[in-house]
């Protein structure tokens, strides 16, 4: 059967030369890095070369660089790091989007529990927030702003520069007012990386978290990056490693091969945008145009190259996800994270669509293995698939309409 994989956005292989660059540390170069002799000296050097890498990528300082256990605990850091930091200096109000990846959405539910307040910015029908809205929420005792770069459901591009020149403002006028408690901005950055600048400086962001297994790296690494002057309160504690800030012994050959699939997706960043944007516009244009009542999520050009989502309306999308893994086409609803559930997107509703359009999204991400005749032939499978379920299903709703 011919196999095509199309959420690229849920995971990827491990690229091959990421493979061969980890390989010396599971066996041979195993050491533990925090020992002096010369075996941890060596797993010692190759994390401080990876780390340099990443911070070569980010235009930091390699001390900047935290490893994580992924991006799931990058956020998780981020967001507890400051708030548990800082709480006792009068923080007590974080800023997030309603279309934040649930590594952030519960994370700040867990808060709320404990006495914050959380401001979930709304989005446009096109997925972007409005920064005169951002501006507006900021409160005295605000600590940080957290806005995600790029949707993993959607693809939207947030404008996080201009997101930044909002934050650089009310720091200034925190200074007239002699408030001195700082203000952060964090984003989560996993879907951009291979597709956009990650210069933090040119950003304007604070802390960013990333995930190697989104990059054709090894599951399970991550990092955080955390400016100079930005306390964070560590989750883990132990032995002190990560500058005290997540202890535990560090997970080597994950670490390399994080950092090598983080330089070769920048290596290939403008020739993969260019060709994937190409095969997206072509893609969205048959889908809309061959499959009846068919609408697309997100803006149509502010989003990453690889990302096609819409709503194919009168079905469910689960029934297209298996009718489709029938004939060898891997895709999905939502993201991965939360596909075990029946609940429909919270993002697509979030755009103000209605629930009949949050449960027959369809998200298609692409990836280097992806051709024009991947495309075609989803498009040759796809429709049946369509007909066949419509003629199941008992909903019937019109583009535009609020109800059935």
């Amino acid at each position: 059967m011919r196999e095509i994989y199309l959420d690229h956005a849920a995971t990827t292989p491990l690229d091959a030369r990421v493979r061969e660059a980890m390989e010396p540390y599971w066996s041979e170069d195993f050491g533990n890095p925090s020992t002096l002799y010369r075996l941890g000296r060596r797993a010692k050097d190759a994390l401080d070369e990876s780390r340099a890498m990443v911070a070569g990528i980010l235009k930091c300082r390699s001390e900047e660089v935290l490893f994580t256990g992924g991006a799931t605990e990058a956020d998780n850091l981020a967001l507890f790091g400051v708030a548990r930091r800082y709480e006792q200096k009068g923080a007590k109000h974080i800023i997030t989007t309603q279309i934040e990846h649930h590594a952030m959405l519960h994370a700040c539910e867990r808060l709320e529990k404990d006495g914050w307040r959380v401001t979930y910015l709304p989005v446009n029908e096109e997925g972007l927030i409005d920064c005169a809205v951002l501006k507006s929420e900021i409160r005295g005792d605000t600590a940080l702003i957290s806005v995600m770069y790029v949707n993993n459901e959607i693809g939207v591009i947030q404008p996080i520069a201009e997101i930044a020149d909002v934050i650089k403002e009310t720091r200034k006028e925190r200074i007239v007012a002699k408030n001195a408690l700082p203000l952060f901005f964090h984003t989560d950055a996993v879907q951009a990386a291979g597709y956009l600048d990650l210069n933090v400086d040119a950003l304007g962001v604070d802390l960013l978290s990333l995930n190697g297994g989104k990059i054709y790296g090894p599951k399970g690494v991550g990092c955080l990056y955390a400016r100079r002057g930005v306390a964070l309160e560590p989750l883990i504690y132990g032995g002190g490693q990560e500058k005290n800030i997540r202890s535990g012994t560090e997970n080597i050959p994950g670490i390399v091969g994080f950092a090598k699939a983080f330089e070769i997706a920048v290596s290939l960043r403008e020739s993969e945008s260019v060709r994937l944007t190409a095969l997206r516009d072509y893609f969205i244009s048959r889908l809309t145009k061959e499959i009846p009542k068919t609408v697309l999520n997100g803006h149509a050009r502010e989003r990453v190259p690889n990302n096609v989502n819409v709503s194919v309306l009168d079905i469910e999308g689960e029934g297209v996800i298996l009718y489709l893994d029938a004939k060898g086409v891997a895709i999905s609803t939502g993201s991965a994270c939360t596909s075990q559930t029946l609940d429909p997107s919270h993002v697509i509703l979030a755009l103000g669509r209605p629930y009949e359009y949050a449960h027959s999204s369809l998200r298609f991400t692409m990836g280097r293995s992806t051709a024009k005749a991947d495309i075609d032939y989803i498009m040759e499978v796809l429709p049946p698939i369509v007909a066949t379920l419509r003629q199941m299903s008992p909903i019937r709703i019109e583009i535009g309409q609020k109800e059935v």
